[in-house]
């Protein structure tokens, strides 16, 4: 399969398919919109207009005026003097998403670059050269530019990329490609780093693994609910019609589903408990307020991928040419994803809250009607009463990854660019986030698969089947163990999607 780019169909899945190593083209109907828009742009070059982006300096020196001589020096000038990243490198997934996304931006047809540069983006993916790139320097405003200016400098053969797990110059993978560097003209290199294509390379990277986590962390919470005999009549859809939230309705109706025909449940659903602690009862209330803002995040984030986002901006009059076909705007700033970043990091932290609420529901004697800890020789024997120290260590890293980030801005380039979103580390810190939510709800995993042990009855079909999966790489508790490595494992195998679909393959698709 190759994903097209047409600057107006892209979706994340997509993104998601060429982060990890689909190939791309562009669209063939996409490369007039593309040759329209640079012909605006030589336009203005013959008729010596002076346009900002075009023949015009940068940020606050926009007013200075650069000769037709000098455009290919100013862009390569541009590309270099902004390739400054700071920190670790990004992964070569992330980057090759943050490729994807430029290309199709720059598909489009309103940023004015030349059909070759694209191209060469185009090829880079395509062989798989993927540029090294540090992850710090963008304040998610004139978009992602010293990101993207790491990968536009090995466009023009400079800097390093990635060959395997080692770093080379760009020059010699290259030559080994047989490519040659790309030539810049006027605005091209503007177009290739005035962008938020890092913003949106995180936010499908976040918004892939919660789709996975999401549904996991109903099917966790009933696991819970099994080991712990809770009721399921809070789920009843009278509740929810009650108060009709979506995102209430859907969380209800996808546990009725996985926990119809329990034998646990039909065992205890005329017990003498009157009411389950609210971690159990606002399952739906909680865990759904939490799918409404990942389906606002995915909504936000199919515009983005598909809009265009640098500037100046060209729209192609070809009836009545001139100047005005050249806008001066701010498309660039990333503030729209910036909050969506910072509200999604919000609510997994409430998802995580809840679920290591119930994990101490489960570990607590004189709640659960379990073994202390659940360790079969308590004193002796500590059992799983660590495994809720680590969930609640990484609830409190979630904490401050709760915080808002876009809630901060630092004036630059002399007070021409005042106010910035901060989108990059807000987007950044929602992965950082979606990652501790994978340690906590491993952890009640863990902790409700050994809570089950006691159970007579065996659970529903999909938690049984979850139940097995987890038994793949913890057994249950034989005496006290070191647990953290399985930990890791269930962390991955929930958020990658793989065990998923394999209990949906076997036991029916869930609730979506």
């Amino acid at each position: 399969m190759v994903v097209k780019l047409d600057g107006n169909t892209l979706t994340a899945n997509e993104v998601d398919m060429v982060a990890n190593g689909e190939k791309v083209e562009i669209a063939t109907d996409a490369w007039e919109c593309v040759d329209n828009s640079r012909n605006v742009v030589e336009r203005i070059l013959e008729n010596n207009h002076t346009v900002y982006g075009i023949n015009t300096g940068f940020g606050a020196l926009v007013n200075e005026r650069i000769s037709l001589a000098d455009l290919a020096q100013l862009q390569i000038n541009l590309i270099r003097s902004h390739a400054c990243g700071l920190g670790e490198p990004m992964s070569k997934k992330d980057t090759r998403a943050m490729m994807c996304v430029r290309a199709n931006s720059l598909a489009k047809g309103n940023s004015g670059i030349q059909r070759k540069v694209l191209i060469q983006l185009i090829e880079f993916l395509n062989e798989d050269i993927v540029p090294v790139v540090p992850r710090i320097g963008s304040l998610g405003a004139s978009g992602d530019l010293a990101p993207l200016s790491h990968v536009a400098l090995s466009l023009i053969g400079e800097g390093e990329v990635w060959n395997g797990d080692e770093i080379v110059d760009t020059s010699t993978a290259l030559k080994s490609k047989g490519l040659i560097p790309v030539e810049l003209g006027a605005k091209d290199g503007l177009s290739l780093i005035n962008g938020t294509a890092q913003m949106c390379a995180f936010l499908v990277n976040a918004e892939q693994r919660l789709q996975n986590l999401l549904v996991m962390a109903d099917l966790i919470a009933c696991t819970t609910i099994e080991a712990r005999e809770c009721s399921i009549k809070p789920m009843d859809p009278r509740v929810q019609r009650a108060r009709p939230h979506p995102g209430q309705t859907k969380i209800a109706e996808r546990i009725r589903g996985i926990m119809e025909n329990s034998p646990i449940v039909k065992m205890h659903q005329n017990c003498d408990r009157v009411q389950d602690a609210y971690s159990f009862r606002c399952i739906p209330q909680v865990h759904g307020a939490v799918l409404q803002r990942l389906e606002e995040l995915m909504k936000t984030l199919d515009i983005e991928i598909n809009s265009a986002t640098d500037n100046p901006l060209i729209f192609p009059d070809l009836a009545n040419p001139g100047e005005h076909e050249v806008i001066s705007q701010g498309n660039f700033h990333g503030e729209v994803l910036a909050l969506a970043a910072d509200s999604m990091s919000h609510a997994i932290f409430e998802l995580a809250h809840i679920s290591e609420r119930r994990i101490d529901q489960m570990i607590d004697p004189n709640r659960s009607n379990l073994p202390a800890f659940l360790a079969a020789n308590s004193g002796l024997e500590s059992g799983m009463m660590i495994v809720h120290y680590s969930a609640a260590a990484a609830l409190a890293e979630m904490h401050g990854h709760a915080m808002p980030h876009s809630a901060f801005s630092t004036p630059t380039s002399a007070g021409q660019e005042d106010h910035v979103s901060m989108g990059a580390t807000a987007c950044w810190n929602l992965i950082l986030a979606t990652d501790r939510l994978a340690n906590v709800l491993a952890c009640e995993l863990l902790v409700a698969c050994e809570a089950l042990e006691y159970r007579k009855e065996d659970p529903a079909s999909h938690v049984m089947g979850l139940y097995n999966l987890v038994r793949t790489v913890s057994k249950p508790l034989n005496g006290d163990r070191s647990t953290s490595s399985e930990i890791q494992v269930l962390s991955q195998e929930i958020s990658q999607g793989g065990w998923l679909a394999r209990i949906e393959a076997e036991h029916g698709r869930l609730i979506r």
